[in-house]
């Protein structure tokens, strides 16, 4: 009999993920969305479809009792009440929607079902914490973990050098957000866009690496001396990202103009949108470096997990969404695979410390030619 998968969200994300775990044969597979339009773009014909506001969880429970595994792909800001909506709903979850709040408030009620959850299984968050507690449980102290990672377009248009797979609402919401940063064993608040460095990259040349608040659980799950996640861009994005903070654009209070109320933040979306928006066919890239330093045995222990990725002209699937994507789909494979069986919230550095579920999902992501390069240099 084969597992009923259902993927919330039909978006740049969801659809790639779906149409993966539709080529597995164990799987049969939905895609849920409240667009017409997001659903009859996808061209699969054994892809199930259904339409709905995924907001109502009256509808939503009724909608996940014939399935056996749920996919939270919808955005960020109805992520979480979306997952304790599949939480009580009691079925296991792989979830990939990026929110502010804290997964870990629904630890009691994921065991109090007997459900498990997966969070935060993309790219970054996601596999980047993967590896990140991989590479620390081979260590007797972490002194520090690096991660640098971004998505960026293959060829650079003025003045943004820049496209999303995701909303410019999501991405906005990245840069306002108080990145938090782990210095001397302790958690620190500093702001977004700041203490800019340069790194060279293979392939790609020089890019600037910015802070940003992407650790999430890593602050409180790793134990490390020294901490950061960093965003990358072509050099001098992040002055004009600072320029529009500066100057009020992302302001979510709402003002009137001739009788129109808005915020300038909805505004700069909109205006965004049209230069941000990766069209149908336009090819981007992902690169990941993960950095994490400690010490076994009193020796020097250095792991470091590089990833390059590009658009994948066959499938016509962007970078961003093929290495989230893919990822979130391996972990659905990981759910059935016997491997996994703790119930509760788990995010994927706890998972790290299993070196077979680490296997797992870099031989998965391999077959889909998403490759993370391993280096091992002892001290």
């Amino acid at each position: 009999m084969k597992t009923k998968v259902i993927v919330l969200g039909a978006g740049l994300i969801g659809k790639p993920l779906a149409i993966d775990l539709l080529k597995d044969e164990k799987f049969e597979v939905t895609i849920a969305d409240k667009s017409w339009l997001q659903l009859e773009s996808i061209e699969e014909m054994k892809l199930r479809k259904k339409h709905l506001d995924l907001s109502g969880s009256y509808e939503l429970k009724k909608l996940l009792q014939p399935f056996d595994i749920v996919v939270n792909a919808v955005p960020g800001f109805m992520g979480y009440n979306t997952l304790k909506t599949i939480i009580e709903a009691g079925k296991d979850c792989v979830d990939i929607a990026f929110y502010p709040e804290d997964v870990f408030g629904l630890s009691k009620l994921a065991k109090e079902k007997g459900v498990r959850v997966i969070s935060d299984m993309g790219v970054a968050p996601g596999m980047s914490n993967l590896l990140a507690g991989f590479a620390a449980s081979k260590m007797d102290e972490v002194d520090k973990v690096d991660i640098f990672v971004g998505g960026l377009p293959v060829i650079r248009k003025l003045p943004w050098e820049y496209k999303a797979v995701f909303s410019p609402s999501d991405v906005i919401e990245e840069y306002t957000r108080p990145a938090r940063l782990v210095e001397n064993g302790q958690i620190v608040t500093k702001p977004p866009l700041t203490e800019i460095q340069l790194l060279e990259f293979d392939k790609v040349g020089t890019l600037e690496a910015f802070n940003s608040d992407g650790l999430r659980s890593l602050m409180f799950t790793i134990k490390a001396k020294n901490m950061r996640e960093k965003t990358l861009r072509y050099p001098g994005y992040a002055a004009k990202i600072k320029f529009l903070a500066e100057n009020g654009f992302f302001d979510t209070r709402k003002t009137e103009i001739n009788g129109n109320t808005i915020s300038p933040i909805e505004l700069t979306s909109k205006l965004l949108f049209k230069h941000w928006k990766l069209e149908k066919g336009e090819e981007d890239l992902t690169i990941m470096k993960i950095m994490v330093e400690g010490k076994k045995d009193g020796k020097l222990l250095r792991y470091t997990f590089d990833l390059y990725d590009r658009y994948d002209a066959k499938t016509k699937t962007h970078s961003m969404a093929r290495t989230t994507a893919y990822a979130a789909s391996q972990a659905v494979r990981l759910m059935v695979s016997g491997l996994h069986t703790q119930k509760g919230i788990v995010v994927p550095e706890q998972m790290g410390e299993n070196e077979k579920i680490v296997d797992f999902m870099l031989s998965g992501l391999a077959e889909r030619n998403v490759i993370y390069k391993t280096t091992v240099d002892k001290g």
